[in-house]
């Protein structure tokens, strides 16, 4: 896994100084220890760092093509390199070298963007090519590698993994978006289709960008979108063989490695499916690792064990405080963007222990997008049945009366919060699911902005990106829809962001089977009952592993990494909560009203009201703009 970064001059090829490539790549240092590089030509120029894992000493870049027409920088894995190199040698092209990232120039020098349907992998790429006077970017199919670009005040466009690398660059304005700081607030991610740092964009999971020199930078062009409006046909049994098949292929392929290679073991589903056919796959042990917590609610190191013990892995454990708020600023650095999924602490502790003894570790991620597995999407079906009872009118009218005088419930179990699910019942099913995905309600976030804040977004409203993607999705039912959001905007703003940044910070190769884009698309044809059923979500992944693990750990109930963040603001966080309401950097915009964070700062430390996850927000946001802004 790699950095890359780079500069292209759209209108005219203006010389490029090597050294402030070289400064965007090496700001990225962390995700390439391995190897650096540094390719100009007028008017453009490409950087790299490395982490090398195929090929090790064969594939430096920037690679440039023999007749030196083509240069690439590019971060990933295309695992199916070698079908495609051999694809490419019947077609004539001679290869150098070992690895995957030649394949690439060659794919481009014989098929150009229609390359890409052809890749199966995770990645990022630059191509300059010189004989078209063009530069090609491109981001894999769901959005496990990062890209982000931006237009400078020269004409030149930068681009970088990284937003650190495009902040490595003196000509990039740092001012903060205020719909960004909306769209955080109300998810506790920056969705990929904003930034916190006003003109950055991030290329889309599942687009190609193709700037020619002379013409003005079009916007990005979808190549790849997953569609769930077609249905499978065929027996529940001869479904879950086909999966089997899937499952096997999407692991194996994801195991080629010239580094020591792993796997994360939580004990949950997922990561015990990946584990077991990596076992079986395997002539050796497989090398995993979990890390557990003092608290026995949050702790899975048992059933970790359990699944270490079945397929006899190499295994290792360490046990971490949940009070481990000590890496917020290791985080902040890492993700550049303010982050507030509180399990990224987690995260980053098991991609530390991984790299003790591996470069690459398999996980688990991505299932539960694919395959219907959180919980929200059985409330979500069960809200969507008692909306099909009632009109519109007549819901609105009457879910929405009992849900204004239903006592407020946040510390209560979901099924309790009567409230929320009155409320929910009273808007269609696109408003409900959009706010059931978010942390911070258009309530507290309008009390929390102030009048300037609310000029300065201009209607702008976090929510209806998922709104306007479920009505637009490709899909036949309500759990299509949801699905389909999620697998737009929360899996690579919030899941893949996680996964890339916290590996990526200890030098650390992640790569997710489970994501493999013909699974996906095989689990979007899946009649919804084969996807949940019974309240069971994964139904028909978990029967076709019933060969494999045992039902105390396919049918137990979710758990995932649990952060206490609720507490922490009761008790050693609580003086920072309350030092929100002076915070330099939060008053200094004019967008918050402190005297609101004071009082949710107040009210959560008494117990009388739960505002745990949107503290944790402020507290990310106001380090992060720190380091943004200054």
């Amino acid at each position: 896994m790699c950095g890359i970064a780079g500069l292209y001059y759209t209108a005219m090829p203006k010389p490029v100084d090597p050294a402030r490539v070289r400064a965007m790549a090496d700001a990225q240092a962390h995700r390439g220890p391995d190897g650096a590089g540094v390719w100009t030509a007028p008017g453009v120029g490409l950087g790299h760092r490395r982490l090398s894992i195929i090929d090790l000493e064969g594939s430096p870049q920037p690679m440039t093509s023999a007749d030196e027409a083509l240069t690439i920088t590019y971060n990933g894995e295309i695992y199916n390199f070698a079908a495609v190199r051999a694809e490419l040698e019947a077609l004539g092209a001679t290869f150098r070298t070992e690895g995957d990232t030649e394949v690439l120039l060659h794919a481009w020098d014989h098929w150009g963007p229609a390359m890409l349907p052809r890749l199966n992998g995770m990645f990022a790429f630059a191509i300059h090519d010189a004989r078209r006077q063009c530069l090609f970017l491109a981001r894999d199919r769901l959005g496990v590698k990062p890209l982000h670009y931006v237009t400078l005040a020269d004409g030149a466009l930068a681009f970088s993994s990284e937003l650190k690398g495009l902040l490595a660059h003196p000509l990039l304005r740092r001012e903060p978006d205020i719909r960004a700081v909306e769209d955080y607030l109300a998810y506790g991610y920056v969705p990929d289709d904003a930034c916190l740092v006003a003109g950055v964009c991030k290329l889309p999971a599942g687009h190609a960008l193709l700037i020619e020199r002379g013409r003005p930078v079009p916007l990005p062009q979808r190549w790849w979108s997953v569609d769930f409006s077609n249905r499978a046909t065929g027996s529940a049994r001869d479904l879950a063989a086909e999966l089997q098949g899937l499952l096997r292929e999407a692991v194996t392929s994801r195991m080629v490695s010239d580094v020591p290679l792993g796997a994360f073991l939580s004990g949950g589903v997922d990561s015990s499916a990946v584990v077991a056919l990596m076992s079986e796959a395997s002539r050796g042990a497989v090398r995993t690792c979990t890390i557990g917590f003092d608290e026995a609610g949050l702790d899975e190191r048992r059933y970790a064990s359990d699944v270490s013990k079945r397929f006899a892995t190499a295994h290792r454990e360490r046990v971490v405080a949940p009070d481990d708020f000590a890496l917020i600023d290791t985080l902040v650095a890492a993700f550049d963007e303010p982050f507030a999924d509180a399990s990224a602490l987690a995260t980053y502790r098991v991609c530390e222990l991984a790299r003790e003894d591996v470069t690459v570790a398999l996980s688990g991620d991505g299932a539960d997008e694919a395959f219907a597995g959180y919980r929200r999407y059985k409330f979500q079906a069960a809200e969507e049945r008692v909306r099909g009872l009632l009109p519109p009118d007549m819901r609105r009218s009457v879910f929405g009366t009992l849900g204004h005088y239903y006592p407020k419930a946040d510390w209560a179990p979901r099924p309790l919060r009567a409230k929320t699910t009155l409320l929910a019942l009273a808007e269609d099913g696109a408003e409900a699911y959009a706010r059931s995905v978010g942390v911070t309600t258009p309530a507290l976030r309008a009390a929390l902005f102030t009048d300037a804040a609310r000029r300065a977004l201009s209607g702008h409203r976090a929510e209806d990106r998922y709104v306007t993607t479920m009505r637009d999705a490709p899909a036949r039912d309500p759990l299509d829809r949801a699905q389909y959001a999620d697998l737009q905007h929360w899996l690579p703003g919030d899941i893949l962001t996680k996964a890339d940044r916290t590996s990526m910070a200890v030098g650390l190769e992640a790569r997710e089977p489970l994501l493999d884009y013909r699974l996906v698309e095989f689990a979007a044809k899946l009649p919804v009952g084969m996807r949940l059923r019974g309240g069971q979500g994964k139904w028909l992944m978990k029967k076709a592993l019933e060969r494999y693990l045992p039902n105390d750990i396919l049918y137990r109930q979710k758990m995932g990494f649990v952060t206490p963040i609720s507490a922490w603001f009761r008790g050693p966080l609580a003086d920072e909560a309350a030092a929100l309401a002076r915070s330099r950097v939060l008053g200094g915009t004019g967008w918050f009203d402190l005297a609101t964070i004071a009082r949710i700062a107040a009210d959560h430390r008494a117990g009388v009201a739960e505002h745990g996850r949107t503290l944790w927000q402020l507290v990310m946001l106001e380090r992060s703009m720190v380091r943004l802004f200054g």
